[in-house]
């Protein structure tokens, strides 16, 4: 006898008990008897009973109390309760309870018998049961994995690819599979918005799709995209979405983009008369949520590239080098002009520090003193004359950008016109000098009145300021011709007291307040002392000629990053912002000059030349009134 029909029988030893055994061997079941409460559970551990016969008591324990606890633990096991009485009251819990019968005494061996098959049987009907609708239960969730798995795939496929035709077509395609249609579509509006085109289409002949067209106004597809909602349609008479083309069934879904209908994704029967319900209409709004997403990713990605294409086409072209760097000075792009400008290969350095690309050691010290926000550029020189201006810019979010501008011809304009100024200015030194002994000599050979007297000092002192105007240029030509070679050892301090000797009569004059900070110890200046006396001679000249009577002069000199710093300020008219710029170029003079006030415009940049030439900075700070000029020099290495 199989194990499957084995009957428990949970009694105490006693007559009803051997009756039972009796019965049930007579007919070949298999029976196992339990006496206490630790042997059912030993036993329904060891095997699986198909039926349990319970007494009202086991050893005490009450019979319907275990009976409920099995049917807790097992439901679909029938259990049988076998009581000394009848009693309505104890069938009544017993049907509570979910017993599967009572049986009480008189009993039969046949009536025992049948009693067992009735409920064996009743087990066995309703476990076929259980197991058919566990089965269909299955399968439906296996559809809705299924579908779970399509449109997972169908999102990856979206996410990975921007061939709009390859993922619309698989979208049309994903629509009928899951809702077992005959026929898919996917229907976009034209540019005029008054016509719908097949975009995709599936199990629909490619001469059809390509020619299919209905118009929004009188058809179902564009009833979907005026009123923006689903449509759903089945029965027994056919539906017309175009002339000759009819459906018993189909599904239309709106797909949208920015809250707008620009489309239909639909499905149909044509032959079989198989409707489609609510759950196809979702599952088709979510392939339209997927088809909408690929055509917004489709669209971004095409602007996108017609904006790179752009600004790629600009960017190779600017005539002026262009390189963009990372936070970390790497390169992230690097136009054609900056190729050619440093020689570098059409291709590659991508990534690479700038300073491992581009070995250049002008560029390397632009990079160095970019952090400096007074100076953001630098000249360039290569050892063919080229000359570029490069331009160090922060780009916040990115790094920087340098560019670079080629200003050889500019270098060669300014050399020429110096050299046309030196060669003019040295050839006026000896008629000026002539005409300056002449009127030296007027006095000597006869009496002036006092109106030629007066013209002779006017002229004596118009050659005075011409002779001043060619020795400054003569100066600056020679500083910006680097002759001045000769530099030692100098200390700041001295050379700048021995020039406020020179100006302490006009101090005294004029009433200044003159204010003095010195800092102790300052470290030696490698420069030459005569152009270095010279720089503060224009600077505290300016700031004594334009600060006016009882106004203050301050000078500064203090030591800070091996650097000596000069600062010289006055309480003078100012420079106007819009000239600042300009301050230091030849022959300039600002419109806010006082009357009477005189000057070639030539002082600041003979200074600009001298701290050039000495590997220092220069810059002004004004505002309306008062001035401060800021020089910045190297300190003196020890050798």
């Amino acid at each position: 006898m199989p194990q499957s029909d084995l009957v428990l029988l949970v009694l105490d030893d006693g007559p009803e008990l051997q009756l039972l055994l009796r019965a049930l061997s007579a007919v070949g079941y298999q029976t196992a008897v339990v006496h206490e409460q630790s042997g059912l559970e030993r036993i329904l551990q060891e095997s699986s009973p198909a039926i349990v016969v319970m007494g009202e008591t086991l050893k005490g324990v009450d019979g319907l109390r275990l009976g409920a606890e099995l049917r807790e633990r097992f439901p679909t096991l029938p259990i049988v309760l076998f009581a000394g009485h009848e009693s309505a009251t104890l069938l009544r819990e017993c049907l509570r309870l979910g017993f599967s019968d009572c049986l009480c005494p008189p009993l039969r061996p046949d009536d025992l018998v049948r009693a067992i098959e009735r409920n064996l049987k009743r087990a066995l009907s309703m476990g076929d049961w259980i197991r058919r609708e566990v089965k269909r239960t299955t399968a439906s969730l296996e559809r809705r994995v299924d579908e779970l798995q399509t449109l997972v795939n169908l999102g990856r496929g979206i996410t990975g690819s921007l061939e709009l035709d390859h993922i619309l077509t698989n979208v049309v395609t994903a629509a009928v599979d899951l809702t077992g249609a005959e026929e898919g579509s996917l229907l976009l509006l034209d540019d005029d918005g008054e016509n719908l085109y097949m975009r995709a289409a599936h199990n629909i002949k490619d001469g059809f799709a390509r020619t299919f067209r209905v118009r929004v106004t009188d058809s179902l597809a564009g009833e979907v995209i005026r009123t923006g909602e689903p449509l759903l349609l089945g029965g027994e008479d056919p539906h017309k979405i175009k002339t000759a083309y009819l459906v018993h069934a189909l599904v239309y879904v709106p797909l949208r983009m920015k809250d707008k209908v620009v489309g239909v994704l639909g499905v149909d029967n044509r032959q079989e008369r198989r409707f489609f319900s609510e759950r196809h209409v979702l599952l088709l709004s979510v392939l339209a949520d997927y088809a909408a997403i690929a055509m917004s990713n489709a669209f971004l990605y095409q602007a996108s590239e017609t904006e790179r294409t752009k600004f790629q086409a600009t960017f190779n072209n600017i005539a002026n080098g262009v390189i963009i760097l990372d936070e970390n000075d790497c390169v992230l792009l690097v136009n054609p002009a900056a190729r050619l400008a440093f020689g570098l290969p059409a291709q590659g350095g991508i990534g690479q520090p700038v300073v491992d690309f581009i070995q250049h050691p002008d560029l390397r010290t632009l990079l160095n003193r970019a952090n400096q926000a007074s100076l953001k550029h630098h000249e360039i020189n290569f050892d063919d004359g080229r000359v570029f201006n490069a331009q160090y810019t922060s780009i916040p979010g990115v790094g920087a950008a340098i560019t670079l501008q080629d200003i050889t011809y500019l270098k060669e304009l300014d050399r020429l016109k110096n050299d046309f100024v030196h060669t003019v200015s040295h050839d006026l030194r000896s008629p000026l000098t002539a005409v300056l002994g002449y009127t030296e000599l007027l006095g000597r050979v006869g009496t002036l009145t006092d109106q030629q007297r007066e013209f002779v000092q006017r002229i004596q002192a118009s050659v005075q300021n011409i002779t001043t105007l060619v020795n400054d240029l003569l100066d600056l030509g020679r500083i910006e011709a680097g002759f001045d070679t000769r530099k030692e050892d100098v200390q700041l301090d001295s050379i700048l007291r021995y020039t406020l000797d020179t100006f302490s009569p006009t101090i005294a004059e004029k009433h200044l307040n003159l204010g003095m900070d010195i800092e102790a110890n300052l470290p030696l200046i490698r420069g030459n002392p005569i152009r270095l006396r010279q720089m503060f001679e224009n600077l505290i000249g300016n700031a004594v000629k334009y600060t006016p009577e009882h106004g203050d002069v301050r000078i500064v000199l203090r030591a800070e990053d091996s650097q000596v710093i000069v600062q010289v300020a006055d309480t003078g008219p100012g420079i106007p912002p819009a000239e600042q710029p300009h301050i230091f170029d030849k022959f300039f003079r600002g419109s806010n000059v006082p009357a009477g006030v005189s000057g070639s415009g030539l002082g600041l940049a003979i200074v600009k030349s001298i701290v050039d030439n000495h590997q220092g900075r220069i810059w002004v700070e004004s505002s309306d009134k008062g001035s401060t000029f800021v020089v910045v020099l190297p300190a003196s290495r020890p050798s």
